[in-house]
């Protein structure tokens, strides 16, 4: 008998073709989020859940699945939807997808670093209504990239991707904060420096965010650390939303205290940021990190890879949570 699966969302690519005949997997079609009541329905008697990074999976949801789940098969990097702990104390193996979406993720940091340096989307906002009347030396200014200080919180896969397009390509200097402590790699490829975060917010004319969300980074940029940046600098965050005070935030940029900010997640996604909206240097995206045909197209097969390999008898290369396998 194949093992029975729920896959929360239709996912890019080929795979579910080879999931399907690998499985006997149920797919739910619509593209909306999926709500628990609905989730801990359409679970009751599967064998594994192949879930989106936005689904809440609990003790509650794992319960309800029944004691024959045994693998979580997360599609995407993040996985603090899903409560690791409670999965390993019942056996249940949770994987992810790191690696696949570094590229994409890091080539829309420095995307929107420059788009809210020189204020593109407000430009392009400015010329669609009309309003533009000719060219003045003083005229829609914004902040040069090339040269300045990057700093980067959370030297991982995309952070050191980050730092290797701007230090390569803009001659940016790149000090950076991570809970591990100084990457020997980082500071030989880019010449960066680790410093403390205090000192990377005061010293940096750019901060991008790529840091996981845990007990110790959520909020870890509130008005106190906003404060300490320089009024010309900007913040990018392509992380998770709630390792920043969006309200502190938005009343730094209201205030003008921080130049501009360029966010793709929120502290309640999927509601609306409305505190960034009305502001003119901000730029919010619909969390669009990995939205690349090709990242998540490589995303859907690692994610199958991992039901496939479990249900082998092998151990899934991107196991989080190895233990819950004793």
């Amino acid at each position: 008998m194949k093992p029975k699966i729920f896959v929360t969302r239709s996912i890019p690519g080929r795979a579910l073709e080879g999931l399907r005949g690998r499985f006997d997997a149920e797919v739910r079609e619509e593209e909306s989020v999926i709500e628990k009541d609905e989730l801990i329905r359409r679970i009751k008697g599967k064998d594994a859940l192949l879930c989106i990074l936005t689904d809440a999976v609990d003790a509650e949801v794992m319960d309800a699945a029944g004691p024959q789940l045994k693998i979580i098969s997360n599609y995407g990097a993040g996985y603090d939807k899903v409560d690791v702990a409670a999965a390993t104390a019942r056996g249940i193996l949770v994987t992810n997808t790191p690696g696949a979406l570094t590229e994409t993720t890091a080539d829309l940091a420095v995307g929107l670093l420059i788009a809210a340096a020189r204020r593109i989307v407000e430009g392009d906002k400015y010329m669609r209504e009309c309003r533009y009347e000719g060219w003045g030396p003083s005229f829609f200014l914004g902040q040069e990239v090339c040269g300045k200080t990057l700093g980067i919180i959370g030297m991982g896969r995309i952070g050191k991707a980050v730092a290797r397009r701007m230090n390569k390509g803009f001659a940016m200097k790149i000090i950076y904060n991570d809970k591990l402590g100084a990457s020997a790699e980082a500071d030989r490829e880019f010449g960066a420096r680790h410093a403390s975060l205090v000192e990377l917010l005061k010293q940096s004319d750019f901060v991008s965010i790529h840091t996981p969300l845990n007990a110790e980074t959520k909020r870890m940029l509130g008005e106190k650390e906003l404060a300490l940046m320089k009024p010309s600098a900007v913040l990018v965050n392509t992380s998770r939303g709630d390792v920043v005070d969006q309200r502190a935030l938005a009343k730094a940029l209201k205030e003008k205290r921080i130049f501009a900010a360029a966010l793709d997640v929120y502290e309640d996604e999927p509601r609306c940021p409305v505190e960034l909206i009305p502001l003119q240097n901000s730029i919010v995206m619909p969390h669009i990190g990995s939205a690349s045909e090709e990242t998540r197209s490589r995303m859907s097969g690692m994610a199958v890879d991992a039901l496939a390999d479990f249900f082998e008898g092998r151990v899934p290369q991107n196991a989080v949570n190895r233990e819950a396998l004793r």
